[in-house]
């Protein structure tokens, strides 16, 4: 196809028949899962005026990048795909939006070939501003995202063909840990009207998604801003009441959440998966004060023997930042330590990366590379043992697995403490709850065998 730089302020009738097609939009997304949620909505709003969702690899009208901040790295990799997409088709209207444009709208509108940018708001007016382009203008419609109060409304309606919806409830952080820039590119705490996060539940579960995932920036945080004093636990124990729901999960939570009251409160709703993604950071207490982080590691193994006594057999993963300046190796051996002792089922280790804008930014005694990775792998390592420990007490047991997909002349799902299962089969049981025997743990999932259809 040409390169061709198309009309888009004509409406959808009056377009197809100037160009005998449809006009195109292709997207990117970098980052988390909020980002993907927002994506997926922008998408449907695309839809919703007449636009074909083409691959972001393949020529289109117009391409959306929706970037993400929380590394240098970030930033590079928004700016790469920028550029790929300008090559594509060079007379193409690119709009980028999301975290890095929150953070930094002038450096992303002086890309060459960029023509909008937004940030982490307004983006359901995303369309409108699109369409507003009609020749090589630059755009920027960043406000100031401190003075948000509101929650964005922007949902899902039409999701197909997908077993797991994330749903986002949650929107912004009052936490502003030392390392982190999240806080300023999303604004303070907003949290979703609890009849908006049923009433768009309730669709999804019309639809056939078996499972909620429960996303946010700080989904801790919920409800703290409503006057209902609605809270996290009111969201569980109010989707547990919906037909059709089978799962119900969450993303990552702080220590601080996990209370005697929380977690009795979880255990009545019979669709919450025990697996918890309960954020560390460091097992050292003087990292956790310079990191701004509001618990120590007395309280973290705390809300871990909570949960493990509610739920034995609980899966509990976490985040952990290897390399904060100043940490020492005995910090860090501390942190080593403090990781076998409380023996979770898995841990994502990431090596700290300086953020402009950030207090830890400008701290002394950075870490040097080579001592950030030889930690990481140390974590790594250990996060392997105990991964492999954790599956191999399930084997010979029967579990109910999820199954998301087809792989490899088999399907792969979830049990719901979120080991993955793989099975072989002919018969297509994606979407399908079942009953599985676990026969072998091996890097990549767990081996099970077929028993029967639960549901």
């Amino acid at each position: 196809m040409i390169n061709q730089r198309v009309d888009l302020t004509l409406d959808s009738r009056e377009f197809e028949k100037i160009y005998n097609r449809k006009k195109i939009v292709s997207m990117y997304t970098l980052g988390c899962k909020v980002n993907q949620y927002e994506t997926d909505a922008m998408i449907e709003l695309f839809k919703d005026r007449g636009y074909e969702i083409g691959e972001f690899d393949e020529f289109s009208d117009v391409y959306v990048i929706n970037t993400c901040t929380v590394t240098a790295m970030s930033d590079k990799k928004s700016r790469q795909m920028i550029r790929r997409a300008k090559k594509i088709n060079p007379e193409s209207v690119m709009a980028v939006v999301g975290c890095y444009s929150q953070k930094s709208p002038d450096e992303i509108i002086s890309i060459d070939g960029v023509n909008l940018v937004m940030g982490t708001s307004d983006r359901n007016k995303i369309v409108s501003e699109v369409e507003k382009l009609t020749g090589i203008e630059k755009v920027v419609e960043v406000i100031d995202i401190m003075k948000q109060r509101e929650f964005e409304d922007l949902s899902l309606s039409n999701l197909k063909g997908k077993t797991r919806a994330f749903l986002k409830i949650q929107e912004g952080c009052d936490r502003f840990c030392s390392y982190c820039i999240i806080p300023y590119t999303r604004g303070p705490v907003r949290s979703r009207k609890l009849e908006d996060i049923i009433k768009e539940v309730k669709e999804l579960s019309e639809k056939g998604f078996s499972e909620i995932v429960l996303t946010g920036i700080h989904v801790a945080s919920y409800g703290k801003d409503l006057n209902e004093k609605n809270s996290l636990l009111d969201v569980i124990t109010e989707i547990g009441k919906i037909e059709n729901v089978k799962r119900i999960r969450t993303s990552s939570v702080e220590p601080l959440i996990i209370t005697k009251e929380f977690l009795e409160g979880i255990f009545k709703v019979e669709q919450f998966c025990p697996h918890f993604h309960l954020s560390l950071q460091s097992g050292c207490d003087e990292t956790l004060k310079r990191m701004n982080r509001r618990y120590d590691t007395k309280m973290y193994k705390s809300a871990v023997d909570m949960i493990r006594n509610i739920y034995p057999d609980a899966a509990i993963t976490t985040d952990v930042i290897v390399g904060f300046p100043s940490e020492t190796e005995d910090e860090f051996n501390e942190t080593l330590r403090f990781l076998k002792e409380i023996n979770l089922y898995d841990a994502h280790i990431f090596k700290y990366s300086p953020r402009e804008g950030t207090k830890a930014a400008l701290m002394k005694d950075q870490v040097s590379p080579q001592e950030k990775n030889e930690r990481s792998e140390a974590l790594i390592n250990l996060g392997k043992e105990n991964k492999r420990a954790f599956e191999k007490r399930f084997l010979g047991e029967e579990v109910e697995v999820l199954f998301e997909s087809h792989s490899k002349e088999g399907y792969e799902g979830h049990t719901k403490n979120y080991i993955k299962v793989w099975v072989k089969s002919e018969e297509d049981v994606q979407g399908k709850i079942l009953k599985v025997k676990l026969t072998e743990s091996t890097d990549e999932f767990v081996i099970g065998e077929l028993s029967n259809i639960n549901s």
